[in-house]
């Protein structure tokens, strides 16, 4: 950290290295595109770059750099030109064919999530997609143990009526 704050750019990528998978999967499910997700997280490194001063010594890298992730994310979506090129279509990749029910299935997941507010899809997301302990979720969303728990609890239950309805149709 000594290093990197000295501006040793070598030093800070080895600082970042570790954390740069979870913040693209975390930026990707944010921005429902990878493209987007990419330019987040290098957006974000820049800033952690210039931020790094406000480290605290002894914190983890991990929540610091994943809450300057969510807020790039958060710029990127509130910004005019997401509107406009924003894509909505849901593309994935599936190493085998996958059959029509498993298709069906994994569309209503998505259309599920893609209604779900911000503040669930990324309470959500960091602890089951990042898989993230409660205590780096709770410094990540800036709350308490308990009220990431109850953020999650809430984003469930506001998850379940689409997955119910959508496998009504």
């Amino acid at each position: 950290m000594a290093r990197a704050r000295a501006g040793d750019t070598n030093a800070f990528e080895e600082l970042l290295a570790p954390v740069l998978d979870p913040a693209l999967r975390l930026a990707i499910v944010m921005l429902n595109d990878r493209s987007a997700g990419e330019d987040a997280v290098q957006e974000a490194a820049l800033k952690a770059w210039r931020k790094l001063g406000q480290f605290r010594p002894g914190s983890d890298l991990r929540p610091w750099f994943l809450t300057i992730v969510t807020n790039e994310c958060r710029s990127s979506r509130r910004s005019g030109w997401w509107r406009v090129i924003r894509s909505g279509q849901l593309i994935a990749s599936w190493r085998q064919g996958p059959t029509k029910e498993e298709l069906i299935d994994r569309l209503d997941l998505a259309a599920a999530l893609e209604r779900l507010p911000e503040r669930h899809l990324l309470a959500l997301t960091l602890y089951y997609h990042l898989d993230l302990p409660i205590d780096e979720v709770a410094r990540v969303l800036g709350c308490s143990r308990g009220a990431a728990r109850v953020r999650i609890h809430r984003a469930l239950r506001a998850l379940s009526p689409s997955l119910t309805m959508e496998s009504v149709r």
